[in-house]
């Protein structure tokens, strides 16, 4: 039986046997039983190799609740950011982008920890997810929308749906609102030129 791990754009757990690229955390999010009873712990969201140095562990064991995304575009649009350890490259010119295109006359957050605590502004209020407006034409490669409860990755001047298993259909971004999952600063870690790795299935979706 699937546990309830596999992560959607939107950053909703489910119990499905697609695994995909990444895994990642975000605390200890479940009981004695391996169920989900809570939706974070901490707010170091990371996105993790699958493996690394050779390490193996039970899943949902004592320390955190292992989390599987499709890709690293879909982990980015739930909340999560590369880790320092295992994607150390990948954090590295992530962390550098955020603090350059993030920061202002008003602000100066230059540590992962400021970082972490801004980032969870905006993944939940009042335990919904976050999002915002914009147009779909205006949005960089990597981004997460949500039309009509489907979810699209924007990249390379296509959508493409998105499912468990991988990228179905692709389509023409339109000249509309649309609803944006990404978080905000993450997107402008995109427009800065950050590129995220997507699951194969993107180059055979019809």
């Amino acid at each position: 039986m699937a546990l309830q791990n596999r992560v959607n754009p939107k950053g909703e757990l489910y119990a499905v046997s697609s695994r995909g690229l990444f895994m990642g955390n975000k605390g200890r999010l479940h009981n004695q039983n391996k169920e989900i009873i809570r939706k974070q712990a901490t707010n170091g969201w990371v996105i993790c190799a699958l493996s690394h140095k050779g390490i193996k562990r039970e899943l949902m064991s004592e320390s955190y609740t292992e989390l599987f995304f499709l890709d690293e575009a879909t982990a980015l649009s739930a909340g999560h950011r590369p880790c320092s350890d295992c994607l150390r490259d990948k954090f590295i010119d992530f962390k550098k982008r955020w603090v350059d295109v993030n920061n202002n006359e008003n602000t100066n957050i230059t540590t992962m920890a400021e970082i972490n605590k801004f980032n969870q502004k905006e993944r939940y209020n009042r335990g919904e997810k976050v999002t915002f407006k914009e147009n779909a034409q205006n949005l960089p490669s990597g981004t997460f929308i949500e039309i009509e409860q489907n979810f699209y990755l924007i990249w390379q001047g296509l959508k493409y749906l998105w499912s468990f298993d991988g990228y179905k259909a692709k389509s023409v971004i339109k000249s509309e609102e649309v609803t944006v999952l990404t978080p905000r600063s993450f997107v402008n870690v995109l427009a800065s030129g950050y590129i995220p790795e997507v699951h194969s299935s993107i180059e055979t979706a019809y």
